[in-house]
């Protein structure tokens, strides 16, 4: 049990600033970041001793990250929507609820309004072409890196990203007309 400690601890040190900037590309927010992080590592801790090293262990928690931060965001849309219907049929004395604050580090202010803009049409993309552009553009991984995180060819990948910064460019378009 002691060399599965020693293992899951050099694994997270390795890969916890990886697994907190990718959730954070998706959520946009520290302490979802922070929340979907621990979660990861929840998960690479209960399965580590069943990972079978068929794809390089960094992929493998990309993948764990990518699915955390997408059942995230699901799970946070489906509340919102309850919470709408709720609040529909809800006298007016109750207090809303509102959408979390947009609380990315290291941006500067003025450039807060213009990156929110951003990210709120990337999270409005399909999920594959918002993770493949996230992979590709704000990661900055390789494309045949992408490919195995996202058990793809690198063709699908590269299709991927071309129609995510296709969609991203109209929205933008439509959204400056």
């Amino acid at each position: 049990m002691h060399c599965c400690c020693f293992v899951f601890e050099t694994v997270y040190h390795t890969h916890k600033d990886i697994v907190f900037n990718l959730a954070l590309q998706y959520v946009q927010n520290v302490e979802d970041a922070q929340e979907i992080t621990q979660d990861v590592f929840l998960s690479v801790y209960q399965s580590l001793s069943s990972f079978r090293q068929e794809a390089h262990i960094t992929t493998w928690i990309y993948r764990i990250t990518i699915n955390k931060s997408l059942d995230f965001i699901r799970t946070k849309k489906r509340k919102k929507r309850f919470a709408f219907m709720v609040n529909l049929f809800a006298d007016e004395s109750r207090e809303s609820l509102h959408k979390a604050a947009f609380d990315h580090p290291g941006i500067q202010l003025e450039q807060k309004e213009a990156l929110e803009r951003i990210f709120r049409h990337i999270n409005d993309l399909p999920e594959r072409q918002r993770t493949a552009l996230i992979l590709s553009k704000i990661e900055q991984l390789p494309q045949a890196t992408i490919a195995a995180i996202m058990q793809l060819s690198v063709k699908a990948v590269e299709s991927l990203i071309q129609r995510a910064k296709n969609n991203l460019a109209n929205k933008l378009d439509t959204e400056g007309k």
